[in-house]
């Protein structure tokens, strides 16, 4: 929810025009591209801001670099597959902490990686280097199959190295590629970008639901049903716009934050999701999500007894930007249900 702090909305009807004008550049934007980059992050990876939360980000970056059938983005992927962050995770398969180790499998592949003297699957500086170190065994036993070395690895993790020698690659078995293709997209939205981001195709679409939306009364949890009389709270706006062009986001602000890669400030494009939280460090803290639409400003859902409107996004708060891919947003887990 939007603090009440926040820059007054625009005039809707002074606006109207210029989110017009956004709409067709943004398409004219999209139309201009080549095919969709395709495979995992290359070269010298970093983390995109706040998206690992500080408390482990230097473990993230320093583990991830242990091999080269990993990098930091790809092993925050896998950590934010498995538990979301939440270093007490429990599945119902009993895998445990923030990797998600069963505890045959740490008795085996956990190792004490802050060096205190203990193997703790619950500590995230025990969990994390082993989740590094597990990966980096696999890499071995995969080595000499054909193809990319990481989605073999990835594929080895699912399903068992055996089964990826036998089959000379990522088998075909649904689970596994729906996992290798899972963690390679998310891999892209926890990477710093080296280079510009492409423009989104699907990005005047959204806009355009978006700005139909303006004067709407603002509803926590709303989602815009007709028992909600076409209400919605921050989330629910930008998950109801980006699935008018045929991408499901979760419900969440800070679950859709990882729906694409990363733009900064100055990259942004109209379509974008602009994110704001109390904690600048940290992406799981993100409580707010608008959409933008340029010159600084986004329509958003902002709080309780206001309405869907214009706001300027530099803010204190603001957090970082999303470019929203529709790989990107099939790779979420569908975590939650408030704003």
């Amino acid at each position: 929810m939007r603090k009440g702090w926040l820059v007054g909305g625009v005039v809707v009807g002074a606006c109207m025009s210029f989110v017009a004008l956004l709409v067709v550049g943004t398409y004219v934007a999209a139309a201009g591209l080549a095919g969709g980059a395709g495979g995992g992050v290359r070269g010298t990876v970093g983390l995109a801001k706040g998206a690992v939360p500080a408390a482990y980000q230097s473990l993230v970056q320093r583990w991830g670099n242990l091999c080269p059938a990993i990098n930091p983005a790809l092993l925050a992927a896998q950590l934010y597959q498995e538990s979301g962050w939440n270093p007490k995770a429990v599945s119902h398969a009993d895998a445990r902490g923030i990797a998600q180790f069963i505890p045959g499998t740490w008795a085996s592949h956990g190792i004490d990686g802050d060096q205190d003297g203990d193997r703790d699957i619950w500590d995230p500086a025990d969990a994390i280097p082993s989740a590094a170190s597990y990966d980096c065994e696999l890499a071995k036993y995969v080595k000499g199959v054909p193809g990319d070395p990481t989605d073999n690895m990835l594929a080895a993790y699912n399903a068992g190295a055996y089964r990826v020698i036998k089959s000379g690659g990522v088998p075909a078995i649904s689970e596994t590629r729906n996992y290798v293709r899972i963690i390679r997209s998310l891999e892209k939205s926890f990477a710093r970008p080296v280079s510009p981001v492409e423009p989104s195709r699907q990005a005047a679409g959204a806009i355009y639901f978006a700005q139909k939306q303006l004067g709407t009364p603002y509803l926590w949890g709303g989602n815009g049903t007709p028992e909600q009389d076409g209400r919605f709270d921050c989330s629910g706006l930008t998950q109801a716009a980006y699935r008018t062009v045929g991408i499901e986001l979760p419900r969440v602000a800070n679950d859709q934050y990882n729906a694409g890669p990363h733009p900064s400030r100055e990259e942004l494009l109209p379509g974008d999701l602009v994110f704001f939280s109390d904690d600048l460090t940290d992406s799981r803290a993100i409580r707010h999500v608008g959409v933008y639409v340029g010159g600084g400003y986004m329509i958003n859902a902002p709080y309780t007894g206001a309405v869907i409107r214009f706001d300027k996004i530099d803010t204190p708060d603001y957090f970082g930007a999303t470019r929203v891919t529709e790989d990107g947003a099939r790779a979420l887990p569908q975590r939650g249900t408030g704003a």
